[in-house]
């Protein structure tokens, strides 16, 4: 069983940009949506995600917080294709930008489209309890905040938030 442990941060400013080591593009979509999640008909996101030239499924448990169960299998890309037609709500498009900060891998998602302007910091680590760095450019925690996850963005994209919850207020 796979077991995923990320914690999710607003940026403070763009000092992280000088230290990308690389980016990949990404186009995903979701075959649930957040209702079926909110209303316990499924415990499980299903997402398809193609990632420059790769493509996979994922399946992640519903539980809000830094450690949820996590599998993610490697698909062809044209399945991925054709899949990603097959889903509900909007299309997150994003590049992912990577900084290694102290041996610790930043995955920093800068959003397009409906969703353009949110840039969020995810970090994964090995258990929950354990230390990261604290770079100047990383900014309020969110990992608790339903709004930012991928699926939340799917369903209501960021151009529908409030200058108040832009702004990371909750």
């Amino acid at each position: 069983m796979g077991i995923e442990i990320e914690r999710k941060f607003l940026l403070a400013n763009d000092a992280w940009r000088a230290q990308v080591q690389r980016t990949v593009a990404m186009a995903q979509g979701y075959i649930n949506d957040m209702q079926a999640l909110r209303d316990g008909r499924q415990n499980a996101s299903v997402r398809v995600r193609i990632a420059g030239d790769e493509a996979f499924i994922n399946l992640k448990s519903r539980a809000l917080g830094h450690t949820r169960q996590e599998f993610d299998y490697p698909i062809p890309l044209a399945d991925a294709r054709a899949l990603l037609t097959l889903c509900v709500g909007g299309r997150i498009e994003k590049n992912r930008h990577y900084v290694d900060v102290d041996g610790h891998v930043f995955e920093i998602d800068e959003f397009f489209g409906d969703n353009a302007g949110l840039i969020v910091a995810e970090l994964e680590l090995h258990h929950a309890d354990a230390a990261y760095p604290r770079p100047a450019w990383l900014g309020q925690e969110v990992t608790d905040a339903l709004r930012y996850y991928n699926l939340a963005l799917a369903e209501r994209p960021f151009a529908q938030w409030s200058e108040q919850e832009k702004n990371g207020c909750w």
